[in-house]
């Protein structure tokens, strides 16, 4: 007797009571037989407001095909996306972060709401893929995430260029470094296709950090989104969700400990966006794993930085695709005994077992050097910690010549007015930067940097100017950056008691974020501080009020602290 695989659909699937709910599902296409099979859900992000997801439609009928082959009832549905590119440097970028979470939610409620058996998650923008792991990770049914892949690089004069080509191009250009009609022409080559923005920034990290989790198909992470490789990837995922079915195989069987730390050491290998840490919390705890920021800084100073990607490298996701993918580089990883080889992965095998498939990295490939010759010793992405960031900050310091610094405050409450005083030349080498209210309740929604992260490259003042915030950044910004600084200032953690002129260090190799006041100082600062008041109504409000302090991954589900922090009187 065949094994029943409608470990939730069967609820209505056979009851003389649901004729109501089958008519409806005959409505959308299923027959007689299609309630004898599992329904399996396809979660698309397809949308037209960004390049990283317009061609998700197509991919998400490949994952349909695959399902039906498999022999399941296959069923699409859609959920959002946010596009940083789009929203970078404009209020919209408060409804990124948030948007993960949203995603998380919708993709939660129709698999929930509709009694389906497993099903596939279809991500391309940066927060659609923790968002779809997030969901992957409560549920725990039967599932498998795709990535819609990345871009190609664009061309001009010659050269490779993308997306953080013409934010950096704002800076030059205010620099009078280039004119108005070089600046147009890097804004019209620099996104050539479809696809997610291309160096190693947040959405490839989180591809590559997915795959490493075990939770994507071998090689799924690196094929690029214009490729029949990917409509592969979507075919057998939807295959391969049938077979997690057969198998009984769970996401949180394979949402281990140990499978977070083969994540976290590709991620550092990579040198990957910052932004890895955050999702990674995130996804932990949807999963219940116990995932800490200490976890980051020990594996950050066993595993070297190998990839000389952008944004601080020369090569982007196209070039490690050619020269043999992620797969070839923890095959690379794992000889060195740096990857739990033993984690149980979508395949049903192990990640050893599934690398064993996959060829070594090309030979005379320069994308990734050898571990013996690493562009750094260990990771590039740190943890800080001081009596500026007591819960943590992070840095991303791949690249950089500098390795600490000490220099005086320059204090704004909000991105904007900070961005108006770098193109007006009012921040100058030596100073650091400190943007507050921007985290994830004060933003609220913390949004990313990249227009200013950029700016400040493109005038040339990137290892000069230290950039501080409780926001964050995107995976393309780069230079003497620190984001994601806890607890954040709307809830009154130190960056809120800042003045201009205070000295603060920065040091990345003894993990170090400090200013130069006393105790009893930030004490006297607190008693006068008053927290500015959040949005009383719309999806901000709720999520500032709902939302857990970034070192805790920003969720919106922590209800142990919320609670605490605003309690609810009837």
């Amino acid at each position: 007797m065949e094994k029943d695989l409608r470990i939730k659909s069967h609820v209505f699937s056979d009851d003389a009571r649901k004729a109501p709910n089958r008519a409806m599902l005959r409505a959308v296409g299923f027959s007689t037989e299609d309630f004898k099979k599992p329904m399996i859900g396809i979660a698309s992000t397809w949308s037209e407001v960004t390049p990283c997801n317009i061609h998700i439609d197509k991919l998400a009928l490949k994952a349909k095909e695959g399902a039906r082959t498999a022999g399941g009832a296959p069923l699409i549905f859609n959920t959002i996306t946010v596009s940083d590119g789009i929203s970078m440097g404009t209020d919209g970028m408060r409804y990124s972060l948030p948007s993960r979470d949203l995603i998380a939610d919708s993709i939660e409620t129709v698999v929930q709401g509709e009694s389906l058996d497993g099903f596939v998650a279809i991500g391309g923008c940066d927060k659609n893929m923790p968002g779809c792991l997030m969901a992957i990770a409560r549920i725990d049914l039967p599932s498998v995430f795709v990535y819609g892949g990345t871009i190609k690089p664009g061309k001009l004069d010659g050269k490779d260029i993308d997306i953080v080509s013409a934010f950096e191009g704002v800076g030059e250009y205010n620099k009078g470094a280039i004119g108005d009609e070089q600046l147009q022409k890097i804004e019209c080559h620099a996104c050539p296709g479809s696809g997610s923005c291309g160096g190693m920034y947040t959405a490839n990290t989180m591809a590559s950090a997915i795959e490493a989790l075990g939770m994507s198909l071998p090689g799924s992470s690196s094929n690029p989104a214009e490729t029949e490789a990917k409509h592969d990837d979507c075919f057998t995922a939807g295959k391969a969700v049938y077979q997690l079915l057969e198998q009984d195989i769970r996401p949180r069987q394979i949402l281990t400990k140990k499978a977070f730390e083969n994540a976290i050491t590709v991620v550092m290998a990579l040198g990957g966006s910052t932004n890895a840490i955050l999702h990674l919390m995130a996804i932990a705890h949807c999963a219940e794993v116990d995932l800490k920021l200490e976890d980051f800084n020990r594996l950050q100073e066993r595993v070297p930085h190998i990839a000389d990607l952008k944004p601080s490298g020369k090569y982007v996701m196209q070039d490690l695709f050619e020269a043999g993918g992620v797969p070839a580089v923890m095959k690379l990883l794992l000889k060195e005994g740096l990857l739990h080889g033993d984690c149980l992965t979508v395949t049903g095998k192990t990640l050893e077992e599934n690398l064993k498939e996959f060829p070594d990295l090309k030979a005379g490939q320069q994308v990734i050097h050898p571990v013996g010759e690493p562009l750094r010793k260990d990771g590039p992405l740190v943890v800080l910690k001081g009596n500026l960031a007591p819960n943590g900050a992070v840095a991303k310091v791949s690249g950089l010549k500098v390795k600490s610094m000490t220099g005086p405050a320059k204090v704004f409450d909000d991105e904007e007015s900070a961005s108006k005083a770098v193109m007006a030349n009012q921040i100058v080498a030596g100073d650091v930067l400190v943007i507050r209210y921007e985290g994830p309740k004060g933003g609220p929604g913390m949004p990313e940097m990249l227009s200013l992260s950029g700016i400040l490259v493109g005038k040339g003042l990137g290892e000069s100017v230290a950039l501080l915030t409780d926001g964050r950044f995107s995976g393309g910004s780069h230079g003497l950056v620190v984001g994601h600084i806890a607890p954040e200032a709307q809830v009154g953690g130190p960056i809120a008691l800042i003045k201009n002129g205070d000295l603060i260090t920065i040091d990345s190799e003894e993990k170090l974020l400090s200013v130069d006041l006393s105790d009893a100082e930030l004490a006297v600062r607190k008693q006068t501080w008053n927290p500015p008041a959040l949005p009383s109504r719309g999806t901000l409000a709720k999520y500032a009020r709902l939302v857990s302090c970034s070192s805790k991954g920003a969720v919106t589900d922590s209800f142990e602290e919320t609670v605490a922090e605003h309690p609810v009187h009837s």
